[in-house]
């Protein structure tokens, strides 16, 4: 599975940089590509290149605050969820993405 992202907190310091370690461990950890984004007081940081867009199966955005730039995700399946879901349990969260694209695509 291929996942891009923006993780992003109020602060835009301790969650959202824990949020996208935890998210590139988890999904590296079960065989899946990620890229993360991160938003916050520094401005955006490591940008989504349009291509790793273009190639995911899922957008996840773990955020507490209104992040910039989801029209780039139009047409794509996004799934939104607070940072603290993300820091405390982010290997369940990438399992549930997995089960939820599967089912997508037992449906098509």
């Amino acid at each position: 599975m291929k996942i891009v992202g923006i993780a992003a907190c109020t602060a835009g310091i301790a969650h959202t940089y824990i949020a996208k370690e935890k998210l590139l461990q988890a999904a590296e950890s079960l065989g899946h590509e990620i890229w993360i984004e991160t938003q916050g007081l520094a401005g955006t940081q490591e940008p989504l290149e349009q291509k790793c867009i273009a190639a995911a199966d899922v957008v996840l955005i773990a955020a507490d605050i209104k992040v910039n730039g989801k029209e780039r995700f139009r047409g794509k399946k996004v799934v939104e969820v607070p940072t603290s879901l993300v820091v405390k349990s982010p290997r369940k969260l990438i399992e549930k993405l997995e089960e939820m694209l599967n089912e997508r695509m037992e449906g098509e």
